[in-house]
């Protein structure tokens, strides 16, 4: 396994994240791992090197943070591994459980850390932006989190680059800890990040850790135009649906899959050595449910694609509407 630095700090990621959204509770999403099935899962990670774990309030309703929190604290020391988590979405159904005012976000730390089973976080994300909230009291909240220890650094998750370009001026404005890290959707078949949400993050210095490098699971080669997938996850993620199976989507995964059969390989070890070649690219979260999957992915780094190869994937792309900000 390969480390990085995050961004323009001094903490070392894996260059794979762990997304951990895939394990939790069924009732959630049919496709999640419960904690006896995620727990190998887990271990083979740390075994190959992963220490870059990513979860969040919402995921599973809390229990994704909780089955974590167990897992870890059982199989490894604290100082051993990078644990991040996002504040944002509604815990509950009453009015300021959800979103990005201070007084959530306070009580949203307190509860993910008692079922992370840890005094502190490395990196806490606002999982999107709030426009119900001033932004300049959400970074004084996530300033003083860092500022009693609760937090080491903060991150952001997917928006406008405008949006993240004012929160950072505000921050430096401020003297406030600004943010390390961007968890942005990018992958083969969704590039409007290139835009202007990377070159902001190159400018800046802002770590590039996308979510749903593989197109939560499109990419893997399973799917075909007049069927949805063999997998469970497959045959139940309507967000997916929404995110894409477009015409030019399926036309780019039939150049994934022709590259793969021509160097041997799986499609999602194409798309995931595509993502990996990205200039500013950090560490791309994962989320497998078996051991096999990690190692097909940890191969991709040494796959290497020439100029050529990057623009066979790539010259079918066209642009489309802006999705994942939801």
């Amino acid at each position: 396994m390969e480390y990085i630095n995050l961004g323009n700090t001094g903490l070392k990621v894996s260059r794979l994240c762990l997304g951990c959204m895939t394990f939790g509770s069924k009732k959630w999403r049919k496709w999640v791992l419960d904690e006896h099935e995620a727990e190998p899962v887990i271990k083979h990670s740390l075994d190959r090197g992963i220490n870059f774990f990513d979860t969040a309030d919402m995921y599973s309703n809390g229990v994704s943070e909780s089955l974590v929190g167990n897992i870890l604290s059982k199989l490894v020391k604290r100082d051993s591994y990078v644990l991040a988590s996002k504040v944002y979405f509604p815990t509950g159904d009453r009015p300021n459980q959800g979103g990005l005012s201070r007084k959530h976000i306070f009580e949203a730390i307190d509860a993910s850390l008692q079922r992370l089973k840890t005094d502190y976080i490395d990196l806490y994300q606002i999982h999107r932006y709030d426009y119900d909230t001033p932004v300049e009291e959400t970074l004084a909240a996530l300033n003083d989190l860092i500022r009693i220890g609760k937090v080491r650094y903060i991150g952001a998750s997917s928006m406008y680059a405008w949006q993240f370009a004012r929160m950072l001026y505000i921050s430096d404005m401020n003297g406030w800890h600004r943010f390390v890290s961007m968890q942005n959707h990018y992958n083969l078949i969704y590039r409007e990040e290139e835009r202007e949400m990377l070159p902001l993050c190159h400018k800046e210095g802002i770590g590039i850790i996308p979510w749903s490098p593989l197109a939560r699971g499109f990419l893997a080669g399973n799917r075909s135009r007049d069927r949805i997938g063999g997998t469970l996850r497959a045959k139940t993620d309507d967000y997916a649906q929404k995110l894409y199976y477009l015409d030019q989507d399926f036309a780019i995964l039939d150049r994934v899959v022709e590259m793969s059969g021509q160097k041997d390989v799986h499609p999602i070890q194409i798309a995931m050595a595509w993502l990996l070649h990205k200039k500013g690219v950090t560490s791309p979260i994962i989320g497998v449910r078996e051991k096999k999957q990690l190692d097909e992915l940890i191969t991709a780094f040494d796959i290497s694609l020439t100029p050529d190869d990057q623009k066979f994937l790539e010259e079918l792309y066209h642009p489309k509407e802006i999705l994942g900000h939801e």
